[in-house]
C-alpha cells in the first residue's frame, strides 16, 4: 500500500502573494517533503548502553539541544534528554535502527505516517517562523532543532542550510492543513513559490 501525502489535497503549486516584479529565484520556497522515514527513539532508564558506540547510517546521536548529528540521507534530531528523531530519506534505515537499537534498551516508534513535513527555504525564511514561533531565530544555526509551536500547533525545527535559510517543519498530520495554510499565509508579504 502506498501512503498518502497529508497535504496533497491543498498543497498548490504557482507563485503568490507579493510576487510581482520580484525574481522567482529570490522568492521563498515552500514545498511538501514526502517519502520521509521518521523514527523516535528513547533510551530506557536501565539501559547500559554508551551512546557513543551506537551509529545510525554512520550517524552518532546528538548528547544535548539543539544539536542534530547528520549526513548526506540521515538527520539525527536530539528532542529531549535520551529522546532523538532520525529523520532519513534511506529506505533500509529500520533495518540499521532495530539492529543498533535493542528492545532492551530503547524504545523505537515509526511515527512516518503521523506527520506533515512542510520545507521552507529563502533569505526570508527566518522572518515568516518569526511571525508565529517563540523561538529566537536570529540566534538559530544550521543543524539546529527545537520542539515549538507555531500559531499554537506543535512542531519541530530543523534548520538544514545557512545559506539560503532552510527550515525542515514536521507537524502531526491532522494538523498539517492548518498548519501549512498559517505558513503560506505568513509567506504572502514577501512572495513564495509552491514547489
Amino acid at each position: 500500500m502506498t501512503g498518502v501525502s497529508s497535504l496533497q489535497s491543498f498543497h498548490k503549486k504557482g507563485l503568490f502573494g507579493d510576487h510581482h516584479k520580484k525574481n522567482e529565484s529570490s522568492l521563498l520556497k515552500i514545498s511538501e517533503i514526502k517519502g520521509l522515514s521518521i523514527v523516535q527513539i528513547a533510551q530506557y532508564k536501565r539501559s547500559k548502553i554508551q551512546l557513543k558506540e551506537i551509529q545510525i547510517d554512520g550517524v552518532k546521536f546528538p548528547l544535548s539541544s539543539p544539536n542534530v548529528e547528520y549526513n548526506e540521507k540521515t538527520r539525527i534530531l536530539w528532542s529531549g534528554p535520551k529522546t532523538w528523531l532520525i529523520v532519513s530519506s534511506k529506505k533500509s534505515i529500520d533495518q540499521a535502527i532495530q539492529e543498533k537499537c535493542s528492545s532492551e534498551n530503547f524504545a523505537v516508534t515509526d511515527i512516518s505516517h503521523s506527520r506533515a513535513v512542510i520545507q521552507i527555504k529563502g533569505f526570508k525564511a527566518g522572518e515568516i517562523l518569526k511571525k508565529g514561533c517563540p523561538i529566537d531565530f536570529n540566534n538559530f544555526k544550521r543543524n539546529n532543532c527545537a520542539g515549538t509551536i507555531f500559531q499554537g500547533i506543535n512542531i519541530v525545527i530543523d534548520k538544514t542550510e545557512d545559506e539560503p535559510e532552510t527550515f525542515n517543519l514536521f507537524a502531526l498530520r491532522s494538523f498539517g492543513e492548518s498548519f501549512y495554510h498559517d505558513i503560506a499565509d505568513a509567506a504572502l508579504e514577501y512572495g513564495y513559490v509552491g514547489i
